[in-house]
């Protein structure tokens, strides 16, 4: 199915659900979710709004592709303004819930005002209402998801829910569907319990329909999966290894950054890798993973299930973590380990469970940790401020520790929350912050890796690897080799990048298939299934269009040129060791050349002449 053309309007405030028809004209200038959703938001919402008040709206989105056939085809966004940036926020999550979602009949819900008490919506097809959840409010994800299952007996009802984090104020709080996917990134979950709403479940019955051409999809859907088979990162590597499978790679290439970015290069990523995981441990002879796992229509599967060492300290007194459950993912693993300097492959695992169960983003939590570490390593920080935890790079019982007093949201936890920008202010050490728009870093060295470096500072949601992500041809060849540590030619990359991944981010389908698709193995999936033309230039300008609105956003809500820059780190402590040594970040070069190429002015504002040409 396409659109459903059909969108919920839920006002918290009023208590009421209210459909209404989907607006096709912006449909066919935005697409769906991602763009579609930001397009909604940008009409709807003051960029200048408090991002935790009742004027802030939440919204969650699916693409035309959303619950067809097409690979990976199981993709759905959250969009709010983000209170940990102030800019505006798009978060994407796999799994089940989006296409369940398309299945109940809608494209879209658009969450508005504040509920006096806290509540979850209930969807079945076309019956909705509000139900209180006073009993399940103070509850995790995972006892929420239980609950409410347990509640409305129906093992296919699909659940998105807010963990404790979120109800504690976490500013990169995320919103939890499956048991372990996550709209992750940006604090969405946070804008969501501020709100009072605790879940979203759905059950859908409908069936697939609705296609422009079917047979004419059906024929393009093959082709890709045919691609995607054939790819060597799609057809093998992510369904042997996950995305755990950068973990050697990037530390080999010169790119893994370490102990709050201070190095480049971890001794220990061998030890946390994809292939650890799958060795047998010493202890019972059962290795970390259990299995791959994917996500709905998925025929990459990247997924991965793991188990923890019962004996292991993290978990030898908790029976409930004893079962296997979703596994470490590259960015998570890095964050929690190598940036920690936090080599346990057993407590990496455990901690990415409580990330899971309470709903809160690892890239965050693990760069905020690290720039707490190094505080506590010159003495910034005391056990007096960290409840008694000796807060050392290194450690697996810190570490452990300092996840579990997160979760009460009490003490230091309430410092940890704020992010390490927020963190790195309070004791005095901003340069410490490893942020963009005061959103932690992901796992690739801006200064080994100079496409990242530039991407991560015009991202329009601050720090982040999947607006475009360069190292698919900067250190995998995809779809062409260009040189790390070469700045020439690198806005023209970026661009392309971030163009192409808003317009995936728009159909319904995940970033990982464009691996091994190009713009003409998506454009004919989406010209068949939808009405109105989708070339490949048409699907490009769409893409560009939606990276300029959001751009427009963030302009409104304050954000200048200034705002596109690194940490002082990246730019003048050059990396000390390794493949990339002497090496720092090259922005200053990049950044005018790219304006340029955007048809936005030196200050980094989107001209007259490119809102006039992308109807903006």
């Amino acid at each position: 199915m396409s659109w459903t053309r059909k969108i919920l309007r839920v006002n918290l405030s009023k208590g009421s659900c209210t459909p209404e028809p989907l607006n096709m004209e912006w449909a066919m200038e935005y697409l769906g979710q991602r763009g579609l959703a930001s397009k909604y938001l940008s009409e709807e919402v003051d960029p200048t709004c408090d991002a935790l008040g009742p004027d802030n709206k939440l919204i969650m989105a699916t693409g035309p592709l959303t619950g067809t056939s097409a690979s990976t085809a199981g993709r759905y966004s959250v969009i709010c303004k983000s209170p940990l940036t102030g800019a505006i926020a798009a978060s994407n999550s796999g799994g089940f819930f989006g296409p369940e979602m398309k299945f109940a009949g809608w494209d879209m819900i658009i969450f508005e005002g504040k509920s006096e008490k806290p509540v979850y919506l209930l969807i079945q097809d076309d019956q909705v209402e509000l139900r209180s959840a006073e009993d399940i409010w103070g509850k995790s994800a995972w006892e929420t998801d239980d609950i409410l299952h347990a509640t409305h007996q129906d093992p296919q009802m699909r659940i998105a829910i807010i963990g404790r984090t979120a109800e504690a104020g976490c500013l990169y709080a995320g919103i939890i569907n499956d048991r372990h996917r996550a709209a992750g990134r940006s604090g969405v979950g946070t804008v969501m319990a501020s709100k009072n709403l605790k879940a979203v479940a759905i059950r859908g019955t409908g069936g697939i329909g609705n296609l422009e051409d079917a047979d004419k999809f059906f024929e393009a859907v093959d082709a890709g999966k045919k691609v995607l088979a054939d790819g060597a990162v799609t057809g093998q590597g992510l369904p042997t290894y996950g995305t755990q499978v950068l973990m050697n790679v990037i530390n080999g290439v010169g790119g893994l950054p370490a102990h709050n970015m201070r190095d480049v290069g971890f001794d220990g990523a061998g030890d946390i890798s994809a292939e650890a995981m799958a060795e047998p441990r010493k202890s019972d002879g059962k290795p970390n993973l259990v299995t791959g796992a994917g996500c709905f229509a998925c025929t990459i599967a990247c997924g991965r299930i793991s188990t923890i060492d019962k004996t292991h300290f993290s978990v030898k007194d908790k029976p409930q973590y004893h079962g296997a459950s979703g596994g470490l993912e590259y960015e998570a693993a890095w964050a929690l380990g190598a940036d920690t300097g936090v080599s346990d492959l057993d407590a990496l695992t455990y901690v990415n469970f409580l990330c899971n169960e309470d709903g809160f983003d690892p890239i965050s939590f693990g760069a905020t940790v690290a720039a707490a570490m190094e505080m506590f390593q010159d003495g910034d920080l005391t056990t007096k401020d960290t409840g008694g935890i000796e807060l050392k790079f290194g450690s697996a019982e810190a570490l452990v520790a300092i996840t579990e007093l997160l979760v009460t949201g009490e003490g230091f936890a309430k410092d940890l929350g704020m992010g390490s920008k927020r963190l790195c202010d309070k004791y005095k050490r901003p340069e410490l912050s490893m942020t963009v728009k005061s959103q932690e870093f992901p796992a690739y060295d801006p200064r080994g890796i100079q496409g990242m470096g530039l991407g991560y500072a015009t991202s329009n949601r601050g720090a982040c690897h999947l607006r475009g992500y360069t190292v698919a041809s900067e250190v995998l060849g995809i779809p062409v080799k260009t040189e790390m540590n070469d700045a020439e030619g690198k806005p023209e990359l970026v661009k392309a990048f971030q163009d192409a991944t808003a317009l995936v981010d728009s159909a319904g389908l995940c970033i990982f298939t464009t691996f091994a698709w190009g713009m003409d193995d998506i454009a004919p999936q989406i010209d068949a299934a939808c009405e109105g033309d989708w070339s490949v230039e048409g699907c490009l300008e769409v893409g560009e269009r939606i990276w300029n609105m959001e751009r427009i956003f963030n302009q409104a809500a304050g954000f200048t040129a200034d705002d596109d820059k690194l940490p002082k780190r990246m730019l003048k402590e050059a990396i000390k060791s390794g493949p990339t040594k002497g090496q720092v970040s090259r922005l200053g070069e990049m950044l005018p050349k790219y304006y340029e190429i955007r048809g936005w002015n030196p200050k980094g504002e989107v001209t007259a002449e490119t809102r006039e040409r992308l109807s903006l």
